[in-house]
């Protein structure tokens, strides 16, 4: 029985398609990569150094828009709008546009559709309920935090979580703490002493060097971009600190724990197998730590640049925010280039 040609180059091209297209790929979801301000569709609107990024249960995607000084908003079907802010520096509450931030760097999502921002240069935790109302959910002025024992006091919040019951985890950057702020508001030290290094060990007892962002897995166990220490961090529940990747030392080196290595890890995401995905801004990578601590280059080449295309040929400039969506698939703050990048599980 013969097969024709056309018969044969279709199966090919199929299967050829089917193989690549079930593999991961890396698009621009929104921006013109010009540093500026515009909403509309996702391929005319600009941002100027987006840094945090987060998903909701229905897909919109929120940025903070950090140099803007807005939260911006994208809807599944790519449209982008301002979502709260004037683009003016303050911290005003109020709905919308009546609202204003200082340097926003990174959000959260609560079950309810909050958004909960690190309004990093006022040192405060803002809260954005869905109608885009803003109002001040923890901290206060800088310039009334100058005691250590200060507990409810924040000093460039830059990292941010929220866990099933609610409660919002802070990375307190200045003073290298990590916080809990329960629903009703109080706020408490859950790691960290105050003194800058990397120790290990339960709650007061372990150290950071300027901790950023933060992510909670379904076992509330919570995971800590330790960004100049260039290492991944676990807090479990009871407050026991380990490091579950990086050595210290600056690099772009793969392997298991801590025999891999970081450069600035600034932003982190777990998926629902464990998967814990890092945006390593210094190596325009994204990485990925599996359960049993192995860590692998999971996106990115070792160029700069916005580069779209399957995971290892793309490539990134200084990604500073990642979030996963319900599906798994990610979405990435790339701060240099402008632009808000997915990666297609």
């Amino acid at each position: 029985m013969k097969i024709g040609l056309s018969v044969l180059l279709f199966s090919a091209c199929f299967f050829t398609a089917c193989h690549h297209d079930n593999r991961p790929v890396v698009t621009t979801y929104a921006g013109n990569g010009v540093l500026g301000f515009a909403d509309g569709d996702a391929k005319s609107a600009s941002f100027s150094n987006p840094m945090g990024v987060a998903v909701d249960s229905s897909g919109n995607v929120y940025v903070a828009d950090s140099r803007n000084n807005l939260i911006r908003k994208i809807t599944p079907d790519g449209a982008v709008s301002t979502f709260a802010g004037n683009g003016k520096q303050g911290a005003a509450d109020g709905k919308g546009t009546a609202a204003s931030f200082f340097f926003p760097t990174a959000l959260a999502t609560d079950t309810k559709g909050n958004v909960y921002v690190a309004d990093t240069h006022n040192s405060r935790i803002r809260k954005i309920t869905p109608d885009g109302t803003v109002s001040t959910f923890a901290g206060k002025p800088t310039k009334l935090f100058n005691d250590i024992k200060d507990t409810a006091g924040m000093d460039h919040p830059s990292g941010i979580a929220i866990d099933k019951s609610g409660n919002v985890f802070v990375s307190d950057l200045n003073k290298d703490f990590i916080k809990k702020v329960t629903p009703d508001g109080k706020v408490s030290i859950i790691a960290g002493n105050g003194d800058r290094g990397k120790k290990d060990g339960k709650g007061s007892s372990a150290s950071f060097y300027l901790p950023v962002g933060l992510a909670v897995d379904g076992n509330d166990n919570l995971y800590v971009c330790d960004s100049y220490n260039n290492m991944i961090r676990k807090i479990a529940s009871d407050g026991t600190v380990t490091t579950i990747a990086g050595m210290s030392r600056k690099g772009s080196k793969d392997g298991k724990d801590t025999t891999a290595s970081f450069w600035h890890p600034n932003s982190l995401t777990v998926d629902r197998n464990g998967n814990v995905y890092v945006a390593d801004m210094g190596n325009s990578k994204i990485r990925k730590i599996a359960p049993d601590g192995t860590v692998t280059t999971f996106a990115g080449s070792d160029q700069h640049g916005a580069g779209n295309g399957p995971i290892k040929e793309a490539s990134f400039y200084q990604p500073y925010g990642i979030a996963a969506d319900k599906e798994g698939n990610l979405y990435v703050a790339d701060y240099q280039n402008n632009l808000i990048r997915k990666i297609a599980l």
